[in-house]
């Protein structure tokens, strides 16, 4: 198996994500060390060890059969195969799952509560204080991390997204905020004036503490003065949300699920939702529409006077039409 030349394509041609290279590789490397036997036969038999020896999930052995697809694919145009194998391996049956999303009133509650982190008196503090006092650390670090909650849930935003966010991304003249998404698609998402606020007042302080960013420097800086990272994300928004009424997964993509949510039970056509979270294709985005269902149907069930069938009985003639 040549999978050096197979990730180079995935990196230079297809622009997949270093992450997404990574599982990549340690998915073919994995097989190439059980087998690396590109058959029907190898490949059915490498399934039935996820799924039986190693106990994985339905889910993971789907993940690990894709990626083996898509390398044969690539091994096709090379003529490296003539057919792809993985296409008469039956797949492991999945249980689709829902995204999860947060409560609308939570959202409202979690931001109206760390408001003051993010004003302009609380920024003011900040800008009289010098960069390397412990209470302007303090201070930057909760308008930091209010931020990236705020930026994530206000604009559906992918977590490697926010972290390749550039100054010169953010266009405060039209509200918009330019984004390199998969496959690196460039969109454009726009900004709410409380969120462009928030961004403004928070390069102020990170100029204040790290000193002036430059078009190419990174929008969100670490007290560090370096770009963000994964684990620094996610540390974010378990800090921030751990203050709410929220229980659960607190994750940025459920942030960035909530926000699809909330649209689509706005009104907001799929298609334009589509474009905002950046898929290549309705149907991804279409599993929201079964949240928005499952959400009528409990309210019908709570609301309508026919829904229970245990207060109607349908065969009593004894009252009048």
């Amino acid at each position: 198996m040549q999978i050096d030349s197979y990730i180079s394509y995935i990196a230079g041609v297809r622009r997949y994500s270093p992450r997404t290279q990574e599982i990549y590789r340690s998915v073919l490397e994995e097989f190439r060390e059980y087998s690396g036997d590109l058959s029907t036969t190898g490949i059915r038999n490498y399934e039935v060890h996820l799924l039986d020896d190693r106990k994985t999930s339905a889910r993971t052995a789907d993940l690990h059969l894709s990626v083996i697809s898509g390398y044969c694919r690539w091994a096709m145009k090379q003529g490296l195969l003539a057919s792809n194998p993985v296409k008469l391996v039956p797949k492991p049956k999945t249980e689709k799952r829902l995204p999860v999303f947060y409560r609308e009133e939570s959202m409202k509650d979690y931001l109206s509560s760390t408001a003051p982190a993010v004003s302009q008196d609380q920024l003011d503090l900040l800008m009289s204080l010098p960069a390397k006092d412990g209470t302007a650390a303090e201070l930057y670090g909760r308008r930091l991390r209010r931020l990236i909650v705020s930026m994530l849930y206000g604009t559906a935003l992918r977590r490697s997204e926010l972290i390749s966010l550039n100054v010169a991304s953010a266009d405060f003249s039209r509200r918009v905020l330019s984004v390199r998404g998969k496959g690196d698609k460039m969109r454009e998402i726009p900004l709410t004036p409380s969120l462009c606020e928030e961004i403004s007042l928070y390069l102020s302080a990170a100029s204040h503490m790290l000193g002036p960013g430059e078009g190419s420097s990174p929008l969100l800086r670490t007290p560090e003065g370096g770009r963000l990272y994964p684990v620094f994300v996610d540390r974010a928004v378990k800090q921030e949300l751990g203050t709410t009424d929220i229980t659960g997964r607190k994750s940025p993509h459920v942030l960035r699920h909530t926000l699809a949510t909330e649209l689509l039970d706005g009104g907001t056509d799929l298609n334009s939702i589509k474009e905002l979270l950046g898929h290549s294709s309705l149907a991804a985005t279409q599993v929201y529409t079964h949240n928005s269902m499952e959400r009528l149907r409990k309210e019908y069930n709570k609301a309508h006077p026919r829904a229970s069938n245990t207060d109607v009985n349908y065969g009593d003639k004894s009252e009048n039409p």
